[in-house]
């Protein structure tokens, strides 16, 4: 009596990001480094980003990429991705945990920046706010939020952000005003 055939077991390359990381984003080149720890070599590898395709493929300038990393940095300073975290040291009697000096700096510079964009309600605003501040994809935010809650086509959100990351350049000095007119 015959019995079933089991498939043959498919063993995939753990050197290479797997099928289903590769769906979300294309990686850079590995860089091979020795671990500082055991001093063993490793071959590393950086997902790829928003701003990153988007400089490689020339959709942006330089400029408008550089903006856009100043951009994340004070968002990710300001505190602004909603992430909690737990204090470890923990004073006794106090109520609520106090901004730093720092934050409170960096809240007020990504304010003036989305200031300059026109407003969290604008299309550039609400774009810069959800893709380069925290990370959606170009993609997920036209099909989730879009602008005013409308889905957008790809193509009309990918515009969307270039045009934002124009003004954050303006903004930020990096483009002359000359240039831009």
């Amino acid at each position: 009596m015959a019995g079933k055939r089991k498939p043959k077991r498919v063993i995939e390359d753990l050197a290479k990001p797997s099928k289903w990381r590769l769906q979300h984003g294309d990686f850079s080149e590995p860089t091979r480094d020795a671990d500082p720890e055991t001093g063993t070599p490793v071959a590393h590898r950086r997902a790829v980003d928003t701003l990153g395709q988007m400089l490689l493929n020339g959709t942006i300038t330089p400029q408008m990429h550089e903006a856009g990393c100043i951009f994340r940095t004070l968002f990710r300073s300001a505190a602004l991705d909603g992430i909690a975290t737990t204090q470890f040291v923990r004073l006794g009697g106090a109520t609520a945990d106090t901004m730093s000096v720092r934050q409170v700096d960096a809240r007020r510079r990504v304010a003036r920046a989305i200031d300059a964009l026109g407003g969290h309600d604008s299309p550039a605003g609400s774009c810069v706010w959800f893709v380069v501040g925290l990370e959606m994809s170009v993609r997920e935010w036209a099909a989730r939020r879009g602008w005013s809650g409308r889905p957008l086509p790809q193509p009309i959100a990918g515009g969307m952000l270039v045009a934002g990351l124009g003004i954050l350049a303006m903004h930020f000095g990096l483009t002359p005003r000359s240039q831009a007119a």
